[in-house]
């Protein structure tokens, strides 16, 4: 899967520029990417585009793409949120080149960079507190001033990183700070922090350091020792670039023409929805979700168990494209994607979302008829399904009228006959009500001589609609969800947690087919006439679940919240 295609066909953007103009000049023999996540929460779409581009150019070039942990900040990192990662790429459908790598690996390597840097005089242990250095940072418009421990001697300074790594001083005590510009126009450049000390554990090295590099430090070392052609990043990095290039610039192993090189990329911004880890994070922990996993996240794993298959993300990463300018992404175009997908793919079925009763009057009482219908009508390879007719049948209440609201109505009213889904032409002669005048039971008669053909007197029967015969069917509970947020771009707000949709997800409660006992998690099917659904086995439940997919048409552009 290439980053955007047309006709099978990678389209040329500017990241394949570069590799093509590299390649040409003999700059690489082969490319070589990576996806280098922090382990501190769970990926979501966002991450699936720099799945996709990465992995994807590895392999379109032939080349090979690493799958790295960015593992610095041990306060926030668990072997869980590893392990979903991993299972997430792979879900997508890539894997990496060899082991899985961490930052954590080359701890001792960065350590002995971080001495290069204090011999040639660019680097410092400061003591500045985060006030302070802030403070002496100066701002967009005010050129910021030196530290006062800036021109400490290089044999003090190895002292004192020596007595950061061994635990000597307190967490926010003293940072190492390379010495660069502190009148640069680019704050990133005026001496930015290189190391800070934490006492966290860390999940792969233990107590072992009581230092850790910082991501601007550790990312370009990681890339240049593993030999990273195009470390591509969002754009918010960009200034941040100019850092990477100082750092591998003044460090003799990497100084090379050959070294790695960072490009960067707009970010995906989907609307209704935030696409930051924190964020997600927050809504997990003040638990306005049930989990990473809910499928109103837009996590890989929530929209898995939503039943978005792999090739409908692959296939909107494809849609959307790569550019360097950030815009919002429309949901209709995610959606579309996963609904071409699951047209061609998802077996068919029927299910009764708000089911109201059908006694057929003229059909034996004691009689239930073996039925078969296609498990997917353009797809005659997948079989067919068997399915049940008897004198009491459930509909959906939405496709029975008293009275036909106009000439085109298609669905069941009185004196109005309507075909069943792989079966019979029934005609619905009366109905019952409750105490509120809901409708509960309609009964109908139906026409022997339609299973599978039109009347036999030549009238024409237009409308059809589902059905699941009662007597063999499962009960079911449908989770139906919309977007997480009223607003389009919720992630701007302060209080984004405020404006969560208060029926981002609607519970219901009716039957299926009784071969869907046996459907699997993650599977979506097509419930027909309703749109496409799968199976979550998450949650306890008596009843069989399925969570709503995606609609069978586009709702997003035609009902915005206003």
């Amino acid at each position: 899967m290439s980053d955007n295609t047309t006709n099978n066909k990678p389209v040329i953007n500017f990241i394949r520029h570069q590799i093509n103009d590299d390649l040409d000049k003999n700059l690489h023999d082969s490319i070589q990417t990576r996806f280098p996540p922090e382990p501190n929460g769970y990926l979501h779409i966002g991450h699936a585009k720099s799945i996709c581009l990465n992995f994807g150019l590895a392999k379109d070039y032939n080349g090979k793409c690493n799958l790295r942990f960015d593992d610095t900040n041990p306060s926030k990192e668990e072997v869980e949120f590893i392990d979903s990662i991993k299972n997430d790429v792979q879900w997508l459908g890539f894997d990496w080149d060899g082991e899985v790598r961490y930052t954590s690996n080359y701890f001792p390597k960065f350590y002995q960079y971080a001495k290069e840097l204090i011999d040639k005089g660019l680097a410092f242990v400061c003591f500045l507190n985060a006030e302070e250095t802030r403070e002496y940072r100066g701002t967009l418009k005010q050129a910021g001033k030196n530290s006062p421990y800036r021109d400490t001697s290089k044999a003090e300074n190895l002292d004192l990183l020596a007595k950061m790594k061994d635990g000597k001083f307190s967490e926010g005590e003293c940072v190492l700070r390379a010495k660069i510009d502190m009148a640069s126009p680019f704050i990133c450049l005026r001496d930015p922090t290189l190391y800070r000390i934490r006492f966290d554990k860390h999940h792969q090295t233990g107590n072992e350091w009581r230092i850790y590099p910082m991501y601007d430090f550790a990312h370009c070392i990681s890339d240049a020792i593993e030999g990273i052609t195009h470390s591509l990043c969002t754009l918010e990095f960009q200034d941040n670039r100019r850092l990477y290039d100082w750092i591998l610039e003044n460090l003799d192993d990497f100084n090379k023409p050959n070294r790695p090189h960072q490009y960067e990329f707009s970010r995906l911004n989907l609307e209704y929805t935030v696409m930051s880890k924190r964020k997600l994070q927050q809504l997990v922990e003040y638990n306005l979700v049930t989990g990473w996993d809910d499928p109103r996240m837009p996590t890989l794993s929530g929209l898995r168990r939503r039943g978005y298959t792999a090739a409908g993300i692959r296939d909107f990463i494809d849609r959307i494209g790569i550019s360097k300018v950030d815009s919002m992404t429309d949901m209709s175009i995610l959606e579309a994607s996963i609904r071409d997908d699951l047209n061609t793919v998802a077996p068919r079925t029927m299910g009764v979302i708000d089911p109201i009763k059908v006694i057929i009057e003229n059909y034996p009482e004691d009689k239930i008829e073996s039925l078969q219908a296609p498990i997917h009508p353009q797809n005659e390879a997948m079989g067919k399904r068997e399915i049940f007719f008897s004198r009491m049948l459930y509909i959906d209440r939405s496709d029975f009228e008293e009275v036909a609201p106009n000439k085109k109505f298609k669905r069941l009213a009185l004196n109005k006959e309507v075909r069943l889904r792989n079966a019979y032409v029934i005609n619905a002669t009366t109905f019952d009500t409750d105490f509120d005048g809901n409708i509960t039971t309609v009964y109908a008669t139906y026409d022997a001589e339609t299973l599978g053909k039109n009347p036999a007197d030549g009238r024409k029967v237009k409308g059809v609609i589902h059905f699941v015969e009662a007597s063999k069917a499962l009960k079911a509970e449908f989770r139906l969800y919309d977007r997480l947020f009223t607003l389009e771009n919720p992630g701007k707000n302060d209080h984004f947690e405020q404006l969560l949709n208060s029926e981002s997800l609607i519970t219901t409660h009716g039957v299926v087919e009784p071969g869907m006992k046996n459907a699997e998690p993650e599977q979506a099917y097509q419930f027909e006439r309703e749109g496409y659904f799968c199976r979550d086995d998450k949650d306890e439940s008596k009843y069989l679940i399925f969570n709503k997919t995606v609609g069978l048409r586009d709702t997003w552009s035609s009902s915005k919240i206003s």
